[in-house]
Parts: structure tokens; C-alpha cells; sequence
């Protein structure tokens, strides 16, 4: 039997969550890994990075390759997928706006035959990973070739909104109708298709080069109406960009998530106070003008993902250093750090502490150090990570991220949590328990559930709300009643099941639970009814619920005759109905 707890009081909402917090507080001393931390990768289109491998596949050998990347990821352990849809001003959808990107098809403007980023959205979704669409906002070329950009290019129609440098095509930041364009072009994306997330990468203005000049001195005269230097004006005019966005992202989108990943160094602190102790050469305030620092003390963006791609004794930028001060720097806004993998792949001379397979989980280790500031860690990139350099994706897989995790809930964008699931019905026929419900009714702010949780308690074990190790499953939203069949249970062992609904923005509702014995047949009902407004979905297990009440039902066979006892019991609550409220 299960050890319950027993009291007289009465347990209000307030007493609840307080026990659930002083568990989930125990949970943490227990070392218990975090419930809560983003797990993403980068999926990089541009040259082909990671997908589609080549240019040039046909659609069916587009989505496999797609597909067994997701599948690899997920076993993982990843929960996000930041996959670059707009790498130099063209596109990896169907736009009316710019032209297809050549790295589908080895020719920019070429038609693919498909769309394919529904499909991008929905093999994501599928495997219960948010999807944050990756814009490059500036970058209109990898090269300066302008004869070989499609017809439906931004150059053909406006070749006075870029720049040349680096070798590349640039549209020019200064510009307000280049702002307009890009603000459009991604407005354009989260209207039409159902994405998690709007991303930026670190290219904002360029990188400095050696012996070369930006040459913006016209749109420096005539956009600069508070005469303010060029550093400064420069940098209002990403500002410009990035507040307009997460304007504009949230007024078309509520639950849209608007993150940026810069280069890791703000500035260092020899030369501003408020820097890091770093001696970074490219900080991205004085030369990227990228002020990311403020974007967070403004609010404009939801996330941070500061490229942290050194080791943790790299003299120049050493990881710890970073992390801490990132840390004190993120303003209340989620903290991702992003992660390289791809330096375990590198046979480098810089920074040989690379070559320590244990180095990538150390950092890790260290995020976790902070739990209530750093969320979770992105990966570059996804054909890195399934490389597993040095081993490092098994420790992954074995280790880190070993239990499911969710992704953080962001207060700020939605705190309502979703209606409890209804009707969870359990059956126990060995080997196997079988686990249905039913959606509960939209919630008052209009969302519905986008997955559930199942966890399970085993007897003797100490219940932890916050603990992953007893999530047994994250069970994504469909046409039909949710199932999830058990084959793990242990024979004359009893167990608790809770059921807790997630939207798309993470919030969790209280639980729904239901206790198995041998040979029974349970039922258990959510605390709410049915809202008539809400249609009820086909459940393909035949017993009929009934409110409040366990169902025994005992078969006996004598002589080719089949009896059957049915007893009825009123539930008791025991501590976990009184901890969760159900």
C-alpha cells in the first residue's frame, strides 16, 4: 500500500499549493533533476548545415531526413527545435513576399512542390517539441553575385536599401522602410502558421572586418533626428527593430515567444562598468550595436540565448564568468544558454580544454546551479549534437536529460493554467495498464490543453509534484480521447496515476487521479463537469465512468458459468486528493 498522510484540516487552495511547494523544495534537496528546463537545437538551412542535407532532394526525401532528425532528437531528450526558415532574405515556406530559398532546391525562386513549413511545425509538434521559426533579419546574401538572386528578390525591386560588406549583401538597419520589411516578412509567418516562437541568431549589424568600412553615411544624415553619434544611432536602430517586433509579434499572437541568441559578451567591464570580466573582442554593444542587455530590462523580448561557446578555462571569455553574469543580467526574462557541441568536433589549438569529453555536462552541471535564472540550453547544432562528439549525446540521453522535462511557462505572456482533464478511466489487464481521458473545457482566457502529463507513484514512495522521475509520460493532444498504455507496472504492486493538463504556453492544471489494484477496474472523474459547449471525443475503453466512486468488478468461473461481483466504494481522499484538490 501507498503511505498516505492523514489530517483533520481543511485544505484550501492556499494550503495546497504550500505543500506543493515545500515538496518541490524537498525534491530539490533530494538532487532531483528540474521538472522545468528548455532543451532545444539549432537546425541550421543556410549551406545546408544540418536540413535539407543537399540541395536539390526531392519533397519524400526532404521530410524523411526531417523526420529521423526529429526522432534522434527526441530520444535525446529535446523538447524545442529552433529551425532557420529565413536564412538570407528568402524563405523556407510558400511567401509572396520573397523568393524560395536556393539551399531547397540549388536554385533561389525555385518551387519545392510543397510547403514545407507546416510540416516543419507539425513533425515538431507531434513529438511535443515547441517550434521557434529562425530569422536572419539582415542578411539579404551570402555573396555580392546579384545576378543569381531570383526575380522576386528584394534587391530587384529596392537595390537602395542594401549594403555590401564582408562579401556579403546587407540590407541597411538605418533604413525605416527596411524595418517595415522585415517587421512584414516575419508578421507575415506568425499569421500564417502555427509556430511557438520568432528567433534571431547574433548577425545583427556585421561583424568588423579588418580594412573595411560600412558605408551607411547617407542614411546616417538623413535618419538621425537626435543628432546622436554613430554608435548610438546605430544602435537605436536595431532598438527600433526589436521593440516594434515584440510589439507587433504580441498583438498579432499572444502566446508567441520573441527570443534572441547574440554573441555570449555584452561588453567587457574594462570597458563599461556593467560588463563582464572578459576580455571578449567582438562585444555585441560596441561592435555588433546589438544593446541586448536593455532589449531584457525593457521586456521587449520573452528569451536570451547568449552563444556561451567556450570552455570553462578559456582565459579570454571562461565559461563560469559568463553564466554568472548572465545570470544577474536577464531581468526576469528566460535565460537559455546556448551550447557547442560542435567544439568537441574541432581539433583546436585555442581552447584545447574541448578535447575533456566530460566538459559539455560539466557546463550543464553548472547551469543547474542557478535553477531559478538559467532555464535550459540550446544546442549548435543538430548534425553536431547527433554526431555525438566524444560520447557527449549519450551522457545526454543516459544522463542530463535522462526524464522528461517541461518547457518554462513564461507568467508574463499567460499564468492561466488549462481545465483539469476529465473522465480518466484506468484499466489493469496484465501485462499492461491502460490509462483514457477527456480534455476538459476551454479555460477562461480561451486555451485549451496542448498535452498532458502522466505521473505515477509507486507504494513506499515519497510524493514529489516537482520531481521528473515519476513523469511517466508527456501524452500530446488528438482527435481522440488521449490514451497511454503502461507495460512498465510491476505485477501486485499498486500505483497512483495523476493527470495534469499543459497549454501551449506550459501552464499546468491541477491533477486528476486514479489508484490501480490487481485485477480492478477504476474510474475517476475530474472535479468539474463536462461544459455542454465542449464536444466529447470517442474513448475506446468500454467502462462507463461513474462520479466519485471506485468500481470493483471480480470474475469467477464455476463449471462453464461465468459470475460477476460488482462493489461499489466511495473513494477516500487520501494526502495526494487533498495535495493536488481532486
Amino acid at each position: 500500500m501507498m503511505q498516505v498522510v492523514t489530517t483533520r484540516c481543511r485544505w484550501g487552495a492556499g494550503m495546497i499549493m504550500l505543500v506543493w511547494l515545500l515538496l518541490s523544495g524537498a525534491a530539490q534537496a533530494q538532487d532531483a533533476p528540474p521538472k522545468r528546463e528548455l532543451r532545444g537545437v539549432w537546425i541550421a538551412s543556410v549551406a545546408n548545415i544540418d536540413w535539407p542535407s543537399r540541395p536539390g532532394l526531392t519533397a519524400d526525401q526532404q521530410r524523411n531526413e526531417y523526420r529521423r532528425m526529429l526522432d534522434r532528437q527526441q530520444r535525446t531528450g529535446i523538447n524545442a527545435v529552433f529551425v532557420q526558415v529565413r536564412p538570407a532574405a528568402d524563405a523556407f515556406y510558400r511567401s509572396g513576399l520573397e523568393p524560395w530559398s536556393k539551399w531547397l532546391m540549388g536554385q533561389q525562386g525555385k518551387d519545392p512542390g510543397y510547403d514545407p513549413l507546416p510540416f516543419l511545425i507539425d513533425e515538431a509538434h507531434k513529438r511535443g517539441m515547441e517550434f521557434h521559426a529562425w530569422f536572419n533579419p539582415y542578411r539579404a546574401s551570402q555573396d555580392t553575385l546579384t545576378r543569381r538572386l531570383a526575380a522576386t528578390h528584394a534587391y530587384r525591386q529596392h537595390p537602395e536599401w542594401f549594403l555590401r560588406y564582408g562579401g556579403k549583401l546587407l540590407f541597411n538597419p538605418g533604413l525605416p522602410e527596411v524595418r517595415q520589411r522585415i517587421t512584414e516578412v516575419i508578421l507575415d509567418v506568425v499569421r500564417r502558421y502555427d509556430i511557438d516562437g520568432v528567433h534571431f541568431d547574433d548577425y545583427f549589424y556585421p561583424y568588423p572586418e579588418a580594412g573595411q568600412t560600412l558605408h551607411d553615411e547617407a542614411a546616417f544624415a538623413q535618419f538621425n533626428p537626435d543628432h546622436l553619434t554613430l554608435a548610438d544611432w546605430r544602435r537605436q536602430n536595431v532598438n527600433l527593430l526589436i521593440e516594434g517586433l515584440n510589439r507587433e509579434i504580441h498583438a498579432t499572437k499572444r502566446w508567441v515567444k520573441f527570443g534572441i541568441s547574440p554573441f555570449g559578451v555584452w561588453m567587457n567591464r574594462s570597458a563599461h562598468p556593467e560588463g563582464s570580466d572578459t576580455r571578449a573582442g567582438q562585444p555585441t554593444y560596441a561592435n555588433l550595436y546589438a544593446d541586448t542587455r536593455l532589449w531584457l530590462q525593457k521586456g521587449w523580448i520573452d528569451y536570451i540565448v547568449p552563444q556561451l561557446y567556450w570552455s570553462s578555462n578559456f582565459r579570454l571569455a571562461p565559461y563560469p564568468v559568463l553564466v554568472e553574469w548572465w545570470s544577474r543580467n536577464h531581468f526576469g526574462r528566460h535565460l537559455y544558454i546556448g551550447q557547442a557541441p560542435y567544439r568537441m568536433l574541432e581539433n583546436t589549438r585555442g581552447d584545447t580544454t574541448w578535447r575533456n569529453p566530460r566538459e559539455l555536462m560539466r557546463q550543464i552541471r553548472l547551469n543547474r546551479n542557478y535553477p531559478t535564472e538559467v532555464s535550459g540550453s540550446v544546442f549548435f547544432s543538430s548534425k553536431s549534437l547527433l554526431a555525438n562528439p566524444l560520447h557527449v549525446t549519450d551522457s545526454l540521453q543516459q544522463n542530463a536529460f535522462r526524464y522528461p522535462a517541461l518547457v518554462p511557462a513564461m507568467p508574463w505572456l499567460d499564468a492561466v493554467p488549462p481545465r483539469p482533464a476529465q473522465q480518466l478511466v484506468l484499466v489493469r489487464t496484465p501485462p499492461a495498464v491502460t490509462l483514457t481521458w477527456q480534455p476538459g473545457p476551454t479555460a477562461a482566457d480561451g486555451d485549451d490543453a496542448r498535452y498532458f502529463v502522466v505521473y505515477r507513484f509507486a507504494e513506499g514512495e515519497t510524493p514529489s509534484p516537482d520531481d521528473p522521475r515519476h513523469i511517466l509520460a508527456l501524452v500530446p493532444r488528438t482527435a481522440y480521447a488521449p490514451t497511454l498504455i503502461d507495460t512498465t507496472a510491476l505485477a501486485g504492486l499498486e500505483y497512483a496515476y495523476y493527470v495534469t493538463a499543459v497549454d501551449r504556453l506550459h501552464n499546468e492544471s491541477a491533477p486528476v487521479h486514479v489508484v490501480t489494484r490487481k485485477g480492478e477496474v477504476v474510474v475517476a472523474q475530474a472535479p468539474q463537469p463536462v461544459s455542454p459547449t465542449v464536444p466529447t471525443l470517442p474513448t475506446p475503453v468500454p467502462p462507463t465512468p461513474q462520479p466519485a466512486t471506485d468500481v470493483k468488478v471480480k470474475t469467477k468461473t464455476e463449471a462453464g458459468t461465468i459470475k460477476k461481483k460488482t462493489k461499489l466504494k466511495k473513494r477516500r481522499k487520501g494526502f495526494f486528493g487533498r495535495l493536488f484538490g481532486g
